[in-house]
């Protein structure tokens, strides 16, 4: 079952733009995602939910979308993210272990409740903690947008060459390069 999960929970960058997501689903997300471990139990995060057109789109034009894809400067309107969970913590600590742990199980869950998503590291920090009025003191780690995918991804094992580099093909279908089991085993 969790491998299937994983099989199927790839980084998504076009959606169903007009298919909604809800306040409820994000937050069943985050509710989720707050019962993982964290270092020292110190459960640092906050979250910002994020899913109506107009705070979609501040956070859509803070991030920068996949730099493989150096002719792709985004999803176009009508493939956009329907939502967003904006994940931060106190500024103090170093947290992006913990928060790597919190995003995928979000993500697992998503693909679990028919939606997927994508991380993004790729944030201008400062312009979006100004849009969404985060609180001083915290700090923007990642960014996970959410929707229902509109593309097909692919996992493919990494060609002879070693590029690890996904792609789309012709028919816009996303390949990602993956190493094989015996090659990552010491």
């Amino acid at each position: 079952m969790i491998k299937e999960l994983v099989k199927k929970n790839r980084s998504y960058r076009r959606f169903y733009q007009d298919k909604k997501l809800s306040t409820e689903q994000l937050k069943e997300l985050v509710d989720i995602a707050r019962l993982t471990p964290s270092a020292a139990n110190r459960q640092p995060f906050r979250y910002r939910i994020v899913c109506d057109d107009i705070e979609n789109e501040k956070v859509y034009e803070s991030l920068g979308f996949a730099g493989y894809l150096k002719d792709w400067d985004g999803p176009e309107e009508g493939e956009k993210p329907a939502g967003y969970i904006v994940i931060t913590c106190p500024d103090n600590i170093n947290c992006e272990v913990d928060a790597g742990i919190v995003g995928q199980t979000m993500l697992l869950a998503a693909t679990e409740q028919g939606f997927g998503g994508c991380f993004f590291g790729n944030v201008r920090r400062e312009q979006l903690m100004g849009e969404l009025g985060i609180p001083e003191g915290l700090k923007i780690i990642y960014v996970i947008a959410f929707g229902y995918p509109k593309e097909n991804v692919v996992i493919e094992d990494i060609p002879g060459d070693g590029d690890i580099k996904y792609y789309r093909d012709e028919n816009q279908v996303h390949h990602v390069p993956k190493k094989k089991l015996d090659d990552i085993i010491i």
